[in-house]
């Protein structure tokens, strides 16, 4: 016991904030929804329950982004604040990109083209969606950012998974998610799979053993959207759909850590002061032992006849 607290004091000496953890990878490509379903749904039940968009978090269980609640005010041809889903939406999802901003595609009854039909034409015929009707994409660059708060709060969190939908990813090694834990120290970066032909689709999840992934980078092809860009030998234009993710939970406060540590110390100094105390009561028991153990053999040699 002793080994095994002194062991849990030293980790924490040594700044050793992610557990060891074996994560597991769910991953399926296609021409259509049917296809990727099954991968995706194992990656809700391994998650766990689906949560309201309600601000809080439940401890458990998941969260789901599908993009077709976003009002019109907020799609295309107009960008979506960072924020919209903690503070319109709580689902605890703050997002960024290095480009111009965040961008969801219209539907079909609001007059502008879509699947991003208003960036360039020839977009329509290259993207389609899971969850019908809305897609999302960053706007002057390839890459997004996601990081985890307590949804509706400004209290950074932790997740023990997360997944995403693509569509068109024609290159492997190419679309690809990175995970980081609370010290932004990668935790690995993983590759969506590639499907052959336009309007595919692609589904990578990772599930880690508890929640340690406080931000993920989203890397969809290798090119930004753009006005008369256009797929070419070597160019992969993807744009995604739903985000799946566990529940955001708190990440522990540094005075949370401290105490932690103190109480782990305590109690293994404890422990060793008991183990001491045995260990001097035993030697006293072994000596008086030995010491009536002579006492007796002179005294019965002391009564033998002559």
């Amino acid at each position: 016991m002793k080994r095994i607290i002194l062991g849990i004091t030293s980790m924490l000496l040594f700044g050793l904030a992610t557990p060891a953890c074996a994560e597991i990878v769910f991953a399926a490509a296609g021409p259509n929804a049917a296809a990727i379903s099954p991968g995706v749904d194992a990656f809700r039940s391994a998650l766990g329950t689906l949560n309201p968009n309600v601000a809080g978090s439940f401890g458990s269980g998941r969260r789901e982004i599908n993009w077709d609640g976003v009002p019109n005010a907020f799609a295309a041809p107009n960008l979506l604040p960072p924020n919209f889903f903690n503070v319109n939406s709580p689902r605890g999802v703050v997002m960024s990109t290095p480009g111009t901003g965040l961008e969801v595609s219209s539907t079909a009854a609001s007059g502008v083209p879509v699947e991003f039909g208003n960036i360039d034409a020839s977009y329509a015929g290259l993207f389609a969606p899971f969850s019908p009707e809305r897609l999302f994409t960053a706007v002057g660059s390839n890459v997004v950012d996601v990081n985890f708060f307590i949804a509706g709060s400004t209290t950074p969190a932790f997740v023990s998974g997360f997944g995403a939908v693509f569509t068109d990813v024609d290159l492997v090694n190419t679309t690809s998610i990175s995970f980081f834990d609370a010290s932004n120290s990668l935790l690995g970066t993983y590759f969506a799979p590639a499907a052959a032909g336009n309007e595919s689709l692609s589904f990578l999840g990772v599930l880690f053993g508890t929640p340690v992934i406080s931000r993920v980078r989203i890397t969809s092809g290798n090119t930004a959207l753009g006005p008369g860009v256009t797929e070419a030998s070597g160019r992969d234009l993807v744009v995604m759909d739903d985000f799946i993710f566990g529940e955001p939970t708190a990440v522990p406060e540094p005075e949370s850590w401290a105490l932690l540590l103190l109480g782990f110390a305590a109690i293994g100094l404890r422990l060793r002061g008991k183990r001491s105390g045995a260990l001097a009561a035993s030697d006293q028991r072994d000596a008086r032992g030995k010491l009536t153990g002579r006492t007796a053999s002179a005294h019965f040699s002391s009564s033998e006849p002559d």
